[in-house]
């Protein structure tokens, strides 16, 4: 597994609709992250120009739409979507594996057919708002570190590059799914901040500590009065 710089492994969640608030976080954040998590609020609002324009301003950018439905539509998503040019893009695990092979060989043929970089595509397996009763709810029997282990062996099997997971289960899958599988974790909070809408949550240090490749931090960076100081203190405290 590569050596990853601690500030590398950061990505900013911007969670705005506002292309001008995502481009002036780029900006502001450019250096002291390893990218920029755009996700549904904000291609809901500003499409794939707007992807284009943040990724203009140099940073790395993970998609995350989370895609979910029959194979050939995310197939035909997906290649939509792969000449955008983002490093990372998000699928659900529980559209199971003909819907995830289909992804990755839409990703895999769009990438050659356009002259870009295949998107590195995971697996969203348990939302880090869900707990045992939230899974429950939906008739799930397994508890969060078993529904999340199943859906990460099926997603690598499918030829999937890696999973977003909570903290909690970095050791289980990385032990399952060795050094290679990428760990993408949301959920993450620095000591003392506020854990929001997030039930499954572990400090940056813990995180990469178990295991995590990349860490996806929002709020604690973008409600920061000095955004890029936020985000270099965390890099700090990786690299310590």
């Amino acid at each position: 597994m590569a050596t990853i710089a601690p500030h590398a492994r950061v990505f900013c969640a911007a969670d705005t609709d506002s292309l001008s608030s995502a481009l002036d976080l780029a900006r502001e954040i450019k250096g002291a992250v390893g990218g920029i998590k755009l996700g549904l609020e904000f291609f809901g609002a500003c499409g794939p120009a707007g992807v284009t324009a943040v990724r203009a301003e140099g940073l790395p950018v993970f998609l995350d739409l989370k895609l979910y439905d029959i194979p050939n539509t995310v197939a035909h998503a997906v290649r939509a979507l792969t000449p955008l040019g983002v490093d990372f893009m998000t699928l659900h695990a529980s559209g199971g594996p003909a819907m995830l092979q289909a992804a990755v060989a839409a990703a895999t043929a769009a990438a050659t057919e356009f002259n870009v970089a295949r998107p590195q595509l995971l697996a969203v397996t348990v939302l880090t708002s869900m707990d045992k009763s939230d899974l429950e709810a939906i008739g799930v029997a397994a508890d969060p570190a078993e529904q999340v282990l199943r859906l990460a062996r099926m997603a690598k099997a499918a030829g999937v590059d890696g999973v977003v997971c909570s903290a909690h289960e970095i050791k289980a899958l990385r032990a399952e799914l060795g050094p290679d599988f990428i760990l993408m974790v949301p959920g993450i909070r620095p000591m003392g901040a506020d854990h929001g809408d997030q039930k499954r949550v572990m400090t940056p240090a813990e995180a990469v500590a178990a295991g995590a490749d990349h860490l996806v931090i929002g709020r604690p960076i973008t409600q920061a009065a000095d955004r890029k100081a936020a985000a270099r203190a965390i890099a700090t405290e990786l690299g310590s």
